[in-house]
């Protein structure tokens, strides 16, 4: 006799769309960290608003690793996870570091707010780009890191023109199709970008733990990472390029 299958949903199966649901919420909480950082950015509590902006990095890092464990696609088939993951990332990388940058003086004046408008508008049109992502695990255009943009500028206590020169080269290099390391997906060197990286986590919680002052040694550990980064995605990019012209 064909045993007979149920189409009831199990327990189990009850408990992973929880979970999937869980996930999403988890999620958008980096919208709500995202307006802590607003909040006391605007009352003058920079180094407040840096640890909001941590947590919301925090979040945005573990988010994805959760989502694909519990398999949300399946489980909530209806909701746009990365749609979400956007719209949020959006707040956390971009408007916020920018209301930051204005309320703490790193760009003044009118000049400022325009920079500042070049930032957000480079930002949109980078986080629309279908091919934002590459097939081989690398952004393509600079990566809408102005938080951390924002936190080096704001420790380095650099002239408001060079931070505005700053801001306005990376806002260019959203639109120069150069390949940018995706630290937890690139499998290029990932071992030790993963291992810098965390180098990196605790040298600049341990800034942050002490702003407004700070050891310059923690802080230029950090920026080597930072430094790492860009040379890497550079020199890998380049030979890619090569590689294509070999084979072309």
């Amino acid at each position: 006799m064909q045993a007979v299958t149920s189409s009831e949903p199990t327990a189990s199966s009850w408990f992973l769309t929880l979970c999937a649901w869980g996930v999403h919420l988890y999620t958008a909480l980096g919208a709500v960290f995202g307006l802590l950082a607003i909040h006391y950015a605007a009352i003058g509590g920079f180094r407040a608003s840096f640890i909001a902006m941590a947590i919301t990095i925090a979040i945005d890092s573990s988010d994805g690793t959760l989502a694909r464990l519990v398999n949300v696609k399946k489980r909530v088939p209806g909701f746009d996870g990365a749609l979400l993951d956007n719209i949020v990332d959006y707040l956390t990388y971009v408007v916020v570091p920018v209301f930051l940058m204005i309320r703490a003086d790193i760009v003044s004046g009118n000049l400022g707010l325009a920079v500042a408008c070049i930032v957000l508008i480079a930002s949109a049109y980078q986080f629309c780009q279908s091919n934002a992502k590459t097939p081989d695990n690398f952004f393509l255009g600079f990566p809408s890191y102005w938080n951390i943009v924002v936190f080096y500028l704001y420790c380095l206590n650099w002239p408001v023109v060079a931070n505005e020169l700053i801001l306005l080269l990376l806002s260019a290099m959203v639109f120069v199709p150069i390949k940018y390391i995706y630290p937890s997906r690139t499998r290029q060197l990932r071992p030790i970008t993963l291992a810098l990286a965390i180098v990196w986590t605790f040298a600049t919680i341990a800034v942050l733990a002490t702003m407004p002052t700070y050891n310059p040694i923690l802080l230029y550990v950090s920026l080597a990472y930072v430094a790492y980064y860009f040379i890497v995605s550079f020199a890998l990019h380049a030979q890619s390029l090569i590689e294509q012209r070999q084979a072309g």
